[in-house]
């Protein structure tokens, strides 16, 4: 069933419109890639995305001698003071006050921080290479891209592909011409109307404003393309050789609006291979790199348990249920005691006979003794 499920799919491939610089639907359509079947996985890109940014990291550190600026030594014990050291000297308040320690006002920091901290991350290549196929299989999927807040509803399709000829725009105004006409230009201006001040110091560090991200272009051969679009607001370019995940899902949140070349959309098959085929043009270790599968190649768990081939060998639902029998307490009930000890009745018959028994004689006893006594006292009189 699993087999004959994914020779299915793969033996109708959908295809995808190629649309003019004119921003009509032209007459040739590609078929999409197998990267855009990869599995969706936010947890790896998540992880993937967080080790590539420590990569971009300028160590700082504060000056070795912050805090230790003054003479300062111990007084050691005896004089019911911490043997923190103190300033030394006389005549000022700072005398005789504590110093060095990060718990003194004036001292250094608790570990105080270095340049030869560990910035980088190493990140496996096959691992980056799996985000990068999980965040583009999410840019095709449009309810994740408009989740992810771009504005995307005036698109005619989601990936969206224009004409290779679009690689030779070397102007501005036409690469916004061509924006508006494929319905991508809501998306650049929501970036304009989100441009604000940023919060925080970065305002005085040359990050003054922020904004959201825009589409991202994605083209093969740069004939002016990026000249065209490097001045857009929001609007990135990429050279589909080098996709970087922070590119295509910033912040480690998949669903980023791409916009493809067809030279570009066409390659992605020898970049990263399908799902039967391995890449052309990747490799690990002298190996073809292969696109990550599925786990499960029908996804639509309901379906695979309703099936017939699952329903003919299952077994048959139970109807009703026996009633639950409340639990009695064996040191209460007679009979609750004779299911764990069935000579738990012997026992405790043969103890009650016993107690008996001491007793009797424990009565004669003390009858014999009065007898004795009042006999004994009638011999003294």
């Amino acid at each position: 069933f699993f087999a004959s499920f994914r020779a299915l799919t793969m033996a109708s491939r959908p295809t995808v419109t190629v649309y003019g610089a004119d921003g009509a639907a032209g007459s040739s359509s590609v078929a999409l890639p197998g990267v855009f079947l990869a599995p969706v996985r936010p947890d790896v890109v998540h992880q993937v995305t967080v080790a590539l940014s420590k990569n971009k990291r300028q160590p700082y550190s504060v000056n070795k001698y912050a805090g230790k600026s003054c003479a300062a030594s111990s007084w050691g014990t005896g004089r019911a003071v911490s043997r923190i050291p103190r300033v030394q000297g006389g005549g000022t308040h700072r005398s005789g006050q504590g110093a060095y320690g990060n718990m003194c006002r004036g001292g250094r920091m608790f570990a105080p921080t270095k340049t030869w901290r560990k910035w980088h991350a190493k990140i496996n290549v096959t691992q980056k290479r799996y985000a990068a196929c999980s965040a583009i299989a999410a840019s095709g999927v449009t309810p994740l891209v408009m989740a992810r807040g771009h504005r995307v509803e005036d698109t005619p399709e989601c990936p969206l592909v224009v004409d290779a000829s679009v690689e030779s725009t070397a102007k501005t105004q036409k690469a916004v011409d061509l924006l508006r006409k494929i319905g991508a230009h809501a998306d650049v201006d929501k970036v304009v109307a989100s441009r604000t001040m940023r919060a925080g110091k970065g305002k005085m560090r040359n990050r003054r404003f922020v904004q959201r991200r825009g589409p991202l272009v994605i083209y093969d051969k740069d004939e002016g393309i990026s000249r065209a679009f490097r001045n857009i607001p929001g609007v990135e370019l990429a050279q589909v050789d080098s996709l970087s995940v922070l590119q295509l899902a910033p912040g480690g949140h998949l669903g980023r609006f791409c916009v493809w070349t067809q030279s570009a959309f066409e390659k992605l098959d020898a970049l990263y291979g399908t799902p039967t085929e391995a890449s052309s043009e990747k490799t690990r270790h002298g190996t073809p790199y292969r696109m990550p599968q599925l786990q499960m190649a029908n996804a639509d768990l309901s379906r695979l348990i309703n099936s017939d081939e699952v329903q003919s060998v299952v077994n048959a639902p139970k109807e009703g249920t026996a009633p639950k029998a409340r639990k009695a307490n064996p040191l209460k009930s007679a009979k609750a005691m004779d299911v764990l000890n069935p000579a738990a009745a012997t026992f405790k018959k043969a103890a009650t006979e016993a107690q008996a028994t001491k007793k009797a004689k424990a009565k004669r006893v003390n009858a014999m003794k009065s007898t004795f006594y009042k006999q004994l006292i009638a011999d003294e009189s």
